[in-house]
């Protein structure tokens, strides 16, 4: 058999808790789970991603189409369906499942694998497990016309809830990656002053995040009176604000978070809008620890920002952190970016990540904002990344 198809033995460490999985999968109907998106797939198998197709779906003619193919209660029978460009990663550093197959070319192929694999396990598979939002149309279809008398149902509520709870690995990078990108963006404002453009900090950010062993993902970036995120040609002037808001990658995991800076020392006004962003933030800290409903959080910091000035020019926002930016814990459905809430009454448990965001819309003073990342604890909470929440001076490094 050649090596990019091949049975092997399987290690005896499975990375997830394959028990919750099945007991997720009995709860929703799922006999057999086809896991396709890059970020299930990493979870599943703990492996890097696919080098190729880690931003990108390189070939144009079709969908780079990962499966991870898990039956209801035998993981002796999982098996992993791959592109014949990643044979060499795992080779290096072999998934932990049984059958692995990376021959695929695309989308249709694919799934025909994947029907192979499933019909020579004997496992059942009249309820099918998929990711409707990450299954392109004609795999979908292939799918179904492979398995006429099967139900395909959507399993993205069963995989998120098995994300929900990060291990401590997961946590330990979530931790890195918040300190690195606070880390850079307090050298970027560090090393630029007046006359600085929008485009040519969003470009040093990107250096200072890649530099520090992060995969630059975003930099949303406002100075000045002006609401206006893009990276353009405005320049930072003597007084102006300036929020950063980046997102940087470690090995998958994601550290989301906002900073603030002036040119020029903050005046009373801008200490005091500042100082109340921040007590909106703590609120919400305050709610995090296990136990508790999720939509606390919420609670919590609406009541304190009934108490501030600039209620009417405020936002909160709190969502999940992990291997993509906005996951379960699920908060609210009403909130600025809007999905359902899942989690807004159940209970938050030791190792959920929150990302916890206050956004003021000056009219005046331009864009304020901090945005942190939250861990639950067993005794309450832990910030990542915490360092340069007040006015950051811009220029410092340079006199």
């Amino acid at each position: 058999m050649q090596d990019s198809a091949r049975t092997h033995t399987a290690s005896p460490a499975i990375p997830f808790d394959a028990k919750k999985l099945d007991e997720l999968m009995e709860e929703a109907g799922i006999d057999v789970l086809l896991a396709t998106s890059k970020h299930n797939v990493q979870y599943l198998l703990d492996v890097e991603r696919a080098i190729f197709f880690d931003y990108m779906d390189a070939l144009g003619v079709s969908r780079y189409l990962p499966i991870v193919i898990y039956a209801k209660g035998a993981p002796d029978k999982a098996a992993y369906v791959g592109h014949r460009l990643e044979t060499h990663q795992r080779e290096v550093a072999g998934p932990w499942v049984p059958e692995l197959r990376t021959t695929a070319h695309g989308t249709t192929d694919a799934i025909a694998l994947a029907t192979q694999l499933i019909r020579g396990a004997g496992v059942p598979a009249k309820r099918i497990g998929v990711e409707c939002a990450f299954m392109p149309m004609d795999a979908g279809k292939a799918l179904q016309d492979a398995f006429p008398n099967s139900q395909v149902k959507d399993a993205l509520y069963v995989l998120e809830r098995l994300r929900a709870v990060k291990r401590p690995a997961e946590l330990a990078k979530l931790r890195m990656a918040s300190e690195l990108v606070i880390e850079s963006m307090l050298d970027v404002i560090a090393h630029h002053e007046r006359r600085a453009t929008k485009r040519q900090l969003s470009d040093a950010l990107r250096v200072a995040e890649t530099s520090r062993g992060l995969t630059f993902e975003y930099c949303l970036l406002a100075c000045g009176a002006s609401h206006n995120r893009a990276p353009s040609e405005q320049r930072w002037e003597e007084g102006d604000v300036l929020s950063l808001d980046s997102g940087g990658n470690y090995h998958g995991y994601i550290g989301d978070l906002a900073r603030m800076a002036v040119l020029g020392e903050p005046d009373a006004e801008l200490k005091d809008l500042l100082a109340e962003i921040e007590q909106v933030q703590r609120a919400a800290f305050a709610a995090i620890k296990p136990g508790v409903a999720g939509g606390e959080i919420y609670s919590a910091a609406e009541r304190a920002l009934q108490t501030t000035s600039q209620r009417d020019n405020t936002e909160f926002l709190a969502h999940g952190m992990g291997l993509v930016s906005h996951e379960a814990p699920r908060l609210t459905a009403t909130g600025p970016v809007r999905y359902d809430a899942a989690d807004a009454k159940r209970p938050l448990e030791p190792g959920m990540v929150v990302s916890v965001e206050t956004t003021m819309k000056h009219p005046r003073r331009g864009f304020i904002k901090l945005e942190d990342t939250v861990a639950v604890t067993p005794a309450g909470h832990e910030i990542f990344g915490e360092g340069g929440r007040g006015w950051n001076l811009g220029g410092t490094a340079l006199r």
